[in-house]
């Protein structure tokens, strides 16, 4: 009888075992599913972290009570290593060539400071000349607490332009470059939003013209109050009834936000295909995970600077409650990335600035 028992037990754990590896494979691969039709199964990405860890306690449980049945998480990991590598990269850091180009992404969030400095244009301005950045993509590249961020800009870079992507008369959002090289053409991609958008620049670099793009994606429209109450469900601060309307409330406007990024990441997407010819580097605030449909639609047939040559989970949003690496940059086979990080020291704004390190290969 208790043997039974026993078996019982151990199948069920084994059962569990298995229907969570195959739950985190399947979230892993849910980025090739368009929001437009399966809304809310295109926020799965959001929960990959927990099926990750969740997976690795069962190992360990595993392990302890019944190791001949390890190989079920290990096979999960096996099955998801595609998406736990974009997710947490893990890669030895190795020597950056001298003639690598530093490129920085980074949403400044208005030159506000994030309510930490008074002079944040500054504060922005003295770090880009820290890191001897070389090409600068700038989102929400407007206003300026302390000044005019485009006209400070100015001062460090011999290139510079902005363009607003604002549907108001106002502007509330501009995506810019600032270069050390030659801007000499641009172009908006076309695509329906009301505050954001996607830039083409092109730069001449040694001779060569570069197709750097860079993208303010579409946000997720979360309130101040919907954003608390998120971080309260997060905390488990809420009863349970309560908690199921929040979480249905939250998935229903993410999956809803997520569609309408999805048609702008395939605008982008057809821009790159379109413009093969160029040496391409794509970057920006894509208000997106790395698995989710807008990063996945996006990085096809390009090196993930990040996964290439970065390493950990690269948190670039900063909020609490909202943790999460959103800001993302990709490159044409032209390129090698040699270093990128999220350096979460500058923190200026509600994001932090993504670096990356290329070198333009040899035979381009």
């Amino acid at each position: 009888m208790l043997k039974h028992i026993k078996n019982t037990v151990l199948a069920m754990l084994a059962g569990a075992s298995a229907f969570t590896a195959l739950l985190m494979v399947a979230v892993g691969y849910s980025d090739h599913l368009s929001p437009e039709e399966y809304p809310l199964l295109a926020c799965a990405g959001l929960v990959f972290p927990f099926l990750m860890a969740a997976n690795l306690l069962w190992l360990v449980v595993l392990v302890i009570i019944k190791w001949k049945w390890v190989w079920i998480p290990l096979l999960g990991f096996a099955l998801a290593y595609v998406p736990i590598r974009t997710y947490i990269p893990i890669n030895f850091s190795q020597e950056v060539p001298d003639d690598c180009l530093t490129v920085v992404s980074y949403n400044v969030c208005g030159f506000g400071g994030n309510l930490k400095y008074d002079n944040a244009i500054d504060t922005v301005a003295g770090y880009l000349q820290r890191v001897d950045a070389d090409i600068v993509c700038l989102q929400e590249d407007m206003g300026g607490k302390g000044g005019s961020g485009f006209e400070k800009m100015k001062e460090i870079y011999p290139y510079n332009d902005t363009v607003h992507v604002s549907g108001a008369s106002k502007m509330v959002n501009a995506v810019g470059i600032h270069s050390r090289f030659p801007i000499v053409g641009k172009e908006r991609i076309d695509y329906a939003s009301v505050a954001n958008g996607s830039v083409a620049f092109y730069l001449l670099v040694n001779e060569d013209t570069i197709l750097v793009i860079n993208n303010h994606l579409e946000s997720t429209h979360l309130s101040k109050d919907e954003r608390q109450r998120y971080k309260e469900v997060l905390k488990g601060d809420v009863e349970h009834e309560e908690m199921k309307e929040e979480v249905h409330f939250i998935a229903g406007k993410l999956g809803e936000n997520m569609a309408r990024r999805a048609p702008q990441a395939e605008a982008v997407h057809r821009y790159i295909e379109a413009h093969r010819q160029y040496s391409i580097i794509v970057c920006g605030d894509f208000n997106d995970t790395p698995i989710s449909y807008t990063r996945h639609t996006i990085a096809q047939d390009l090196t993930d600077c990040f996964v290439s040559a970065g390493c950990g989970f690269g948190l670039s949003y900063n909020q609490k409650g909202f943790n999460l690496r959103i800001d993302h940059m990709m490159c044409s086979e032209h390129w090698t990335p040699y270093r990128c990080y999220i350096d979460n020291k500058m923190d200026a704004s509600d994001h932090y600035p993504l670096v990356c390190s290329l070198k333009m290969c040899d035979n381009h």
